[in-house]
This record gives structure tokens, sequence and C-alpha cells, in this order.
């Protein structure tokens, strides 16, 4: 596929949701705690769609430097919607940008603390959707263990090593969007220190980052306890477990994915769809997170990357 057309696939969704942002259900604001070993007590935020009657949640993941309201979320939850049943689109820790901290994308402990809310316990199934590096974050939580509720996970565009996707990310042919995204990760940390909690490097240094790896270097790395960001990168490498997932996990790729190309994906996957717990479905046509209204994955009547997920979830036990 030629380049401009990889990036119309990925860009237009975005401007196309910029000047007529996409409608979704009404939602109401969910909150819950997260208790951490370096901050303390996190507060978490999201939107949470809850129909009346709904036994049925899906929990949607945002990818890195999104939030909530990004356009895939909110198609994501207009589709759970049209089931007639529930989503929570989750903030992860200080997207919402309130300052409370600042998340790395293996952190499941916030989809934990999500999934254990007061107001998410009348659920009797529940879906985990991620979408790019919440993908990630998706993956890492079904590596186990899993609220008993939890029947299966997605991802979507989603790298399964971290080092092979900063590595693209930071070459010269990514700038466009290793920039947007680095905007929304600093958005985050100003957040968090203007609001005068701890970060582990001076505001300014962090603004003056101008790659992926130096985020990891001066952000992630001393905030999460690693050394170096290929430390971090090597602690949460999906690879070595994408046999041993607690439930069925779903990997959605795009052949020409300008963000997260094939290279990021398929060297890892060989041979791991063997275990019966991990699927795999490579898509021709599409780019980062968009794929055509008529996409078919062979999982049923109706098309469209969200009808056909949905389709998979409920095939699930």
């Amino acid at each position: 596929m030629p380049g401009f057309l990889r990036d119309f696939w990925t860009l237009y969704p975005y401007a196309r949701a910029l000047v007529r942002p996409l409608a979704a259900p009404a939602a109401r604001p969910w909150s819950a705690v997260v208790e951490d070993a370096r901050m303390g007590a996190v507060r978490l935020s999201g939107e949470l769609r809850d129909l009346a009657g709904a036994r049925e949640l899906t929990l949607i993941v945002h990818g890195l430097g999104g939030t909530p309201r990004s356009h895939y979320c909110l198609r994501a939850a207009r589709a759970v919607a049209e089931r007639g049943q529930a989503s929570l689109c989750l903030s992860l820790r200080g997207s919402d940008r309130r300052g409370e901290d600042f998340y790395n994308v293996a952190l499941r402990a916030d989809i934990e603390a999500a999934l254990a809310s007061p107001e998410l316990v009348r659920f009797e199934r529940v879906f985990v959707l991620g979408y790019s590096m919440g993908g990630f974050t998706a993956m890492h939580y079904a590596r186990g263990p899993v609220d008993a509720r939890v029947r299966g996970a997605a991802a979507v565009c989603t790298p399964l090593d971290l080092l092979t996707a900063q590595r693209y990310i930071d070459t010269p042919r990514a700038w466009f969007y290793r920039r947007h995204v680095l905007d929304g990760l600093k958005a985050i940390y100003r957040a968090v220190a203007e609001r005068g909690r701890p970060v582990p490097t001076p505001l300014a240094q962090v603004l003056a980052v101008r790659t992926i790896h130096e985020w990891d270097r001066v952000a992630i790395a001393p905030r999460y306890g690693f050394a170096s960001p290929e430390e971090y990168y090597a602690a949460f490498a999906l690879a070595p477990h994408l046999t041993r997932f607690a439930v069925p996990v779903l990997l959605v790729a795009a052949e020409h994915d300008p963000i997260i190309p094939a290279e990021t994906i398929r060297p890892f996957v060989d041979g791991a769809e063997d275990s019966g717990r991990f699927q795999v479905r490579w898509v021709a046509r599409g780019g980062h997170v968009a794929f055509p209204a008529e996409l078919e994955l062979g999982f049923g009547a109706g098309r469209g990357l969200e009808a056909q997920l949905f389709h998979w979830f409920e095939r699930l036990p």
C-alpha cells in the first residue's frame, strides 16, 4: 500500500472527528481509587454508559496519549450501546489531565481497580478492549490473574515488543505521529507537576523530550523503578507470554499500519496461536486503529471492526 494511503487511513478518522465529533450515547462520570506504593491513593476516572438491564460490560482502554474521548473509544462505546450492553471508557491514570499520576503501558493495576469498583460489580460478563498501546495494557491484564467475570480481551494495532515499537516510532518517518503522542504525554506530566505531586524529573527537562526513548528514560523508568528504558521494555515484553494467557486474546493488526507496522508484531507471533488462547487477524486495508466499514474477520454477520470484535466476544464461553 502506498505511504499516503496508510496515512490517509490513519489520519482521516481523526480529522473527521475534530470537525464533526463522533456521537456516542450519553455517559456519566465514573471514578475509583487505586492504591499505589509510591504515590498513595490515585484517583482514576472514566465515562460509564450503563444501559438498563445490561448484563455485560466492555472496558475500553485508550492508546498512548489518548483519552476516553478519542474517536476510536467513542466508536467502540457506540457499538457496545447498539448491542444493548454497557461500557466503561477508562482513563488510565493521569490521562484525564487532573494531575494524579502518569501511567506506563503495562499498568494492569488500573484495570484491576476499575473492575473492582462498586459500580461495576453487578455485571456478569466483562470484556476488555484496548486500542494501540491500550491494547498492550489489556493484554498484560489478560496474562492474569483476571477478574472471574472477564471472558476475553481484544487488542487493536498493538505491538508485542516495546523495544521494537520504540525503535520504529523514533525514526524520522514516524516523526508526525511521535510528536502527537508526546504532546499528549507531556500534557499529562505537566498536570502532575503543576499540581505538586511528586515527579522524577523536572518539568522543563521533560518538555524538551523529542523521542519516546527519552520519555521512557526521564519519566517512565525512574517513576516505575527501572534503571533504563531497555530494562522497562524487557520487563514487559509480551512475546514470552502469548501461549499462557489466562483468558482468550484476539489481536487485530493492519498490514500497513504507519505507527505500529507489521514488523513490530509479525516476528513475535509465530507458533503462539497453537495455544488456543491467542488469535491474530491481519487486515490488508487500513491504517492505525482505522479500517474499512465493510471489514470482515470471519467472526459472523455484521461488518466493521467493532461489530466483528463483539461477535468474537459473544462466542467466548
